[in-house]
């Protein structure tokens, strides 16, 4: 399934001289769909792909053990944490633990997931490219067993 997190993106015109600022307190947080996540994550759309660009940007943040399902980017996403920690993990490896300041960059089609540690809420700005219309497909739910983090 591909989609751009319908119904989260802001309308910004485009603007004769090529900017528009958009003022702290104007891009309003919105639950993240239940569908693609565990426990409570909001998120804010900063910016929507405008051809020729191909990035949109949104703001993710997660409460203490909320987390994405497992999902593909076909044209591969950044990672930049700005507050809290969290776990990151590729499909076969070993989970990562992430905080505010780290950056993770997950290749084109690689399988993954990311949210919040089981004690900290964890907020990262997500940088997602759009390949074929799409900048993600999602699959299923990470289970509880596949979630209990690493021992630190």
């Amino acid at each position: 399934m591909k989609l751009l997190l319908p119904g989260i993106a802001l309308s910004i015109a485009p603007m004769a001289v090529g900017a528009q600022v958009v003022e702290s307190g104007k891009v309003e947080a919105q639950p993240a769909p239940a569908a693609f996540f565990t426990g409570k994550v909001s998120l804010k759309r900063l910016t929507s792909a405008v051809a020729p660009g191909q990035a949109g940007t949104a703001l993710v943040m997660f409460e203490k053990g909320a987390r994405s399902h497992w999902h593909v980017h076909p044209a591969g996403q950044t990672l930049y944490v700005t507050e809290g920690c969290g776990w990151t993990q590729e499909e076969g490896g070993r989970v990562h633990r992430i905080c505010a300041g780290d950056v993770v960059y997950v290749a084109p089609g690689v399988r993954h997931w990311h949210g919040a540690s089981s004690d900290s809420a964890m907020t990262h700005l997500a940088i997602s490219e759009v390949l074929n219309g799409g900048n993600v497909d999602w699959a299923e739910a990470v289970d509880d067993d596949q979630y209990r983090g690493p021992s630190f």
